[in-house]
């Protein structure tokens, strides 16, 4: 299902407001009870939870800008705004894990910081877990649905506070145990889980950033869904990338080289709809219609315009009398050469006998003209 982009705001509004209204209680309660119940690693992972705040805090602001229509100086969307935030969202969670393992490894090597915590503080670990991963699969399933990384990222954000509150649950229950070096142990190896989130987050983004092309498969399931339309002789130069929850298409394709320029363009109406009909995710698509395959063939660029070769054509005409009478002219630019193609009033004859004579004379005077490659005459 396609969601607009007034319904995408939407919802990416409401799921993070969720979560900062649920991380603010959280923070609240994990840091005044880590106080009061003299936990540290409970204090800790209140300030984890603060970090959800701002995590929070960069999704609606990128929410805003995201969802707001092209305009003149984004003619593309604002889809890069997500861009950027999945990007901030990737290393803030590399931050959190470099921090949860540095106070672990203090943790692990200084043994005045190893106090046994009040039990009710297991309580607080255990409502943390429950939940932060309330709010990571509530936003989680929302970012797949309206295929948002920006929320897939902050609910991996939402999940490393769970996971963070395991290791405090651990380490609490450790400590109470006589234990206590558990709790640090865990952290660190949670630290690098959640590390190696961020670095995928962060890493997959900035490739979007440097307009990488969608995925191998996507792109082949593109060439393939061009190529069934029956006018599409061939096709090149197929250019992919991604902005934001967005994808955006350029291709080549070729079709008879002397199609009249409507149905050339009616030809790319056809593939731009059948691709964006085909997946959600393409909402642009660009297509250059080529009457030879600019890939092999010589380049037609260098090639006189229409105006510049017409006073051309028309100067060889001028000593032809039937000549003066052409109605209507058809240039073709084909292999480096320019076919032309004319049309003039059968009265012009005086005889139906003189009209292949006329066709003759026309070819070899049009074929004066040293970038002609053929020309024809037609009556009508």
């Amino acid at each position: 299902m396609a969601f607009s982009l007034e319904q995408r705001t939407e919802e990416i509004n409401r799921v993070t407001w969720w979560g900062l209204v649920v991380n603010l209680l959280l923070s609240v309660i994990k840091i005044l009870g880590g106080i009061i119940g003299q936990s540290q690693s409970l204090v800790a992972d209140g300030l984890h939870s603060l970090s959800d705040l701002a995590s929070d805090a960069m999704v609606l602001v990128a929410a805003k800008h995201a969802g707001e229509e092209a305009d003149d100086d984004h003619p593309y969307g604002h889809g890069r705004f997500e861009t950027l935030a999945t990007v901030g969202l990737g290393l803030f969670l590399v931050l959190v894990a470099l921090g949860i393992a540095y106070d672990a490894a203090h943790r692990i090597f200084d043994e005045n910081v190893q106090t046994v915590p009040h039990p009710f503080t297991l309580a607080i670990a255990m409502f943390s877990i429950l939940a932060n991963e309330g709010l990571y699969h509530l936003t989680h399933r929302v970012g797949v649905r309206i295929n948002s990384k920006m929320l897939i990222a902050n609910a991996w954000h939402h999940r490393s506070d769970a996971v963070s509150s395991i290791v405090v649950l651990v380490g609490i229950a450790g400590a109470e145990l006589g234990i206590p070096i558990l709790d640090p142990v865990a952290a660190i190896i949670v630290a690098l889980m959640i590390a190696k989130i961020g670095y995928d987050l962060g890493y997959h983004s900035m490739r979007e950033l440097v307009d990488t092309a969608l995925d191998p498969e996507i792109v082949e399931q593109i060439k393939t869904k061009i190529l069934e339309n029956e006018e599409v002789l061939e096709m090149h130069m197929l250019r992919t990338r991604r902005m934001g929850h967005t994808a955006l298409v350029d291709v080549h394709i070729l079709v008879q080289p002397k199609l009249s320029v409507s149905e050339g363009h009616h030809i790319s109406e056809d593939v731009e709809r059948s691709l964006k009909e085909s997946f959600d995710e393409i909402n642009d698509v660009t297509v250059h219609i080529d009457p030879e395959n600019d890939e092999r063939e010589t380049r037609s660029g260098s090639l006189p315009m229409r105006s510049e070769l017409i006073i051309s054509l028309y100067r060889e005409w001028s000593d032809v009398p039937e000549l003066k009478a052409i109605d209507d002219i058809t240039l073709h630019y084909l292999e480096g050469k320019i076919t032309v193609e004319a049309t003039v009033p059968l009265s012009v004859l005086k005889s139906i006998n003189e009209a292949e004579a006329l066709q003759t004379k026309f070819r070899q005077i049009c074929l004066r003209v040293n970038v002609v490659g053929d020309a024809s005459l037609r009556f009508h």
